[in-house]
C-alpha cells in the first residue's frame, strides 16, 4: 500500500546568534513557525531502501535516506521502503526544505515500520541529522534555542498571508554563517516573547519592528538582492518583510489575502502560502 505524506516548509520570523560550542555550533536564539508550503514524500513496502526525487533516484547523502537509515540502526531493524519525494520547497532558501523531509520520513516510518519509537526518541534521532529537524518534527509556532533542541511552542497560531522569493538561486547556509563569524556586523536584540505576541494577534506593525536576523547582513553582502527585494515586499504592502534562516528566501506577511495576490503578481518567482494556524495535518 502505497502513503502519501507532506512536509511542511518553515519560516524564521526571528534568528539571532547567542554564542557558539566548543565543537563548532552555533547557539540560536529564534521564533519559527510551520508554513503551508510543502514537499510530498510517497512511501510504500519494499525490500530495500530507495528514494526518488523529482524521479531521479537520490545519493545516500539526501536527508530522507539518511532518516530512514539512521531509524534502522536506532532500532536494530533492517526494514524497506520504496520512496518518491516530490518538490516544491525552494533549496538554499531558509525554508527548512531538506528538514522537513528529513522529519516526515523519521514519523512517517516509524508508523509503517511499527517500531514504536517515542517522541523524544525521534528528536534525538532528528537533532543528529540536522538542527531544524526536531522543529520540523513538532511544528507550529514556536521558540526554539541552543541549536534547535530546546523547543517551546507558542499557542494561538493564526493563519497569516504570505509572500515568498528566492533570489539568485539561493545561498549557502555555511557561507552565511562564515561571514557571521568573522565579525563587524551589527548586534542583534531581540524580544521573541513580544514577537510571539505580535504574530499570534497578527499586529505585523509590530512584528515588522520587533523581527530581526543576525544573519541578514552578511546575506546582504553575498547577495544585494535580498536587501532589495525586502523593500520591494515593503513598498507593495507587506506589513511585515524580511530575510528567513541563512536566506535568500525574502517573506512578506500582508494583511489580506488579496494585497498578498497584487504583491504576488508583482514580484517574478513569488509563492503565495499562508502560515499554519494549529497542527492539523502536521502528522
Amino acid at each position: 500500500m502505497r502513503c502519501e505524506f507532506p512536509a511542511y516548509a518553515k519560516i524564521n520570523w526571528s534568528l539571532n546568534i547567542t554564542g557558539r560550542r566548543a565543537d563548532g555550533y552555533h547557539l540560536l536564539d529564534m521564533l519559527m513557525q510551520t508554513i503551508d508550503l510543502h514537499d510530498t514524500l510517497e512511501i510504500e513496502p519494499d525490500g530495500g531502501l530507495s528514494l526518488t526525487v523529482d524521479g531521479t533516484p537520490a545519493g545516500e547523502e539526501n536527508l530522507v535516506l539518511r532518516a530512514a537509515m539512521a531509524l534502522n540502526r536506532h532500532a536494530g531493524t533492517r526494514r524497506g521502503a520504496r520512496m518518491a519525494l516530490s518538490k516544491r520547497i525552494p533549496a538554499r532558501a531558509g525554508l527548512g526544505g531538506g528538514s522537513a523531509d528529513c522529519a516526515t520520513a523519521l514519523r512517517a516510518l516509524n508508523g509503517l515500520w511499527g517500531l514504536g519509537l517515542s517522541e523524544a526518541e525521534l528528536l534525538e534521532i532528528g537533532l543528529s541529522l540536522g538542527a531544524d529537524v526536531p522543529f520540523c518534527l513538532t511544528g507550529g509556532l514556536a521558540l526554539v534555542r541552543g541549536i534547535g533542541e530546546d523547543i517551546t511552542p507558542v499557542p494561538g497560531a493564526t493563519s497569516i498571508p504570505l509572500v515568498l522569493v528566492v533570489p539568485g538561486g539561493g545561498l549557502s547556509t555555511g557561507a552565511v554563517f562564515s561571514l557571521w563569524d568573522r565579525g563587524g556586523y551589527p548586534e542583534v536584540r531581540l524580544d521573541n516573547a513580544a514577537l510571539a505576541g505580535a504574530v499570534t494577534a497578527g499586529r505585523l506593525d509590530e512584528v515588522q519592528r520587533l523581527c530581526a536576523n543576525a544573519l541578514t547582513a552578511p546575506a546582504v553582502s553575498l547577495m544585494p538582492e535580498i536587501g532589495t527585494l525586502i523593500d520591494s515586499m515593503r513598498a507593495l504592502g507587506a506589513g511585515a518583510a524580511f530575510m528567513t534562516g541563512s536566506g535568500s528566501a525574502v517573506v512578506g506577511a500582508f494583511a489580506d489575502d488579496d494585497d498578498a495576490r497584487r504583491a504576488a503578481q508583482a514580484l517574478p518567482g513569488a509563492l503565495l502560502t499562508r502560515t499554519k494556524a494549529d497542527l492539523a495535518g502536521q502528522r
